[in-house]
């Protein structure tokens, strides 16, 4: 039987009510396994910046559907990590556009203490005005390194599975982050790191 045939796993005790059961179409394997390790980073993405779990769990179901769309043009491509994050990016600011409000970690309660701890763990001075705003303008890598390590709170090694990056590459974005967080906020440099400590 093909894909698209009538399932005969109908009780006739159910009633069937004269609707036949379609079969769900088949889905790449590649991309279930793709699906199943990243839809929780996904969703934990979509959470942090839409406030909501529901309203994240309706736009990473089309953040996963628009992936499945391009899903052989995204494996010939290559980079698939870099590529599926930009997928991911884009409809969760296209659905905070549509909403006409900035991310839900600028307004939640729980995720703007997570922020104030950032400013500690970043070393940055706790009367630093623009921190939220300056985290927004990182360029897309480093903004996604500091959001998963110091607002979601993970590890370089998962960091770098999700991102397809080495764990090296993951704490090079992290620093230049925390750097250009600094140099945005009008920050001295940390005391007891200069220019000779600052590439080790």
């Amino acid at each position: 039987m093909g894909n698209g045939d009538v399932s005969t796993d109908v009780s006739p005790q159910d009633g069937g009510h004269g609707q036949p059961v379609q079969a769900p179409p088949a889905l790449p394997l590649d991309f279930e396994g793709f699906y199943l390790g990243h839809q929780e980073f996904f969703h934990d993405f979509s959470e942090i910046h839409l406030g909501s779990r529901r309203v994240a769990e309706q736009v990473v179901h089309q953040v996963f559907l628009e992936i499945l769309g391009g899903w052989d043009e995204l494996l010939q491509q290559g980079d698939l990590e870099q590529q599926t994050l930009s997928v991911l990016h884009r409809c969760v600011t296209r659905r905070l556009e549509e909403d006409g409000r900035s991310p839900a970690f600028l307004i939640n309660g729980p995720i703007a203490k997570n922020l104030e701890a950032v400013r500690s763990q970043l070393e940055l001075s706790n009367s630093a005005g623009g921190l939220y705003e300056a985290i927004l303008e990182l360029p897309t890598r480093q903004f996604t390194v500091i959001v998963l390590r110091h607002l979601l709170g993970y590890p370089t090694k998962r960091i770098a599975r999700y991102m397809g990056l080495d764990s090296r590459t993951v704490d090079y974005h992290g620093r230049k982050g925390k750097e250009r967080l600094r140099i945005r906020l009008g920050l001295p440099t940390a005391p007891g790191k200069d220019k000779k400590g600052a590439g080790q």
